[in-house]
């Protein structure tokens, strides 16, 4: 589990081939540096991936083909710049919102426009997961924790201010870019719960 609170952003060493899949290097910079286990949950651009080795700043990951085929992260090159989060702890701050690093789809950035000392920013979603996303409620994009301020048929609006641009991948972003995207668990559940109750 994670909170969408970027911690650092790291970058692609390298990726092998590995059993059909994938197996990323990512230097984590010092993100790693009060120690990691094997087997520790670690969102890379919002996907949730075990670590399965370390060496040095980096860890390892193996990335299914499920993964590859469902996110974005088998469109990375080398040196591509990652968001990363560590799982939560019982004691952590939950500044964001409870994000689970199973991506649900892959939008695309459809708009930049500077604001103020800002930007406001429009996705575009896939259309099942427009149901779930709703003005002022919460949406992960690439891992982050952000809050819609729009939503329209072909996607949604954030504003986003200059610590989260400086802090995460986003300007390593433009118009086209592909993103991850996970919707609120909650809308989820309500959504699943209205469907099963008899009319």
């Amino acid at each position: 589990m994670f909170t969408g609170l970027i911690q650092a952003v790291g970058s692609l060493q390298r990726a092998e081939q590995h059993g059909g899949g994938l197996r990323w290097w990512v230097d984590a910079g010092e993100l790693l540096a009060d120690g990691a286990e094997l087997g520790e949950s670690i969102a890379v651009c919002g996907v949730c991936l075990t670590a399965v080795a370390f060496e040095g700043r980096a860890f390892a990951a193996d990335l299914a083909v499920e993964t590859l085929n469902r996110t974005t992260l088998g469109q990375l090159q080398t040196g591509a710049a990652v968001n990363l989060e560590r799982a939560v702890l019982p004691t952590t701050r939950l500044g964001g919102h409870l994000v689970s690093g199973h991506v649900d789809g892959v939008g695309a950035v459809s708009r930049i426009v500077t604001e103020g000392a800002g930007q406001r920013w429009t996705f575009s979603a896939p259309p099942e997961l427009l149901r779930f996303i709703a003005v002022k409620g919460s949406i992960c994009v690439e891992g982050i924790s952000l809050t819609v301020t729009d939503v329209d048929a072909r996607g949604f609006g954030v504003a986003l201010v200059p610590h989260t641009l400086q802090h995460t991948n986003l300007h390593t972003l433009a118009v086209g870019s592909p993103v991850n995207l996970e919707v609120d668990q909650i809308a989820r559940y309500v959504e699943r719960l209205m469907s099963a109750t008899p009319r």
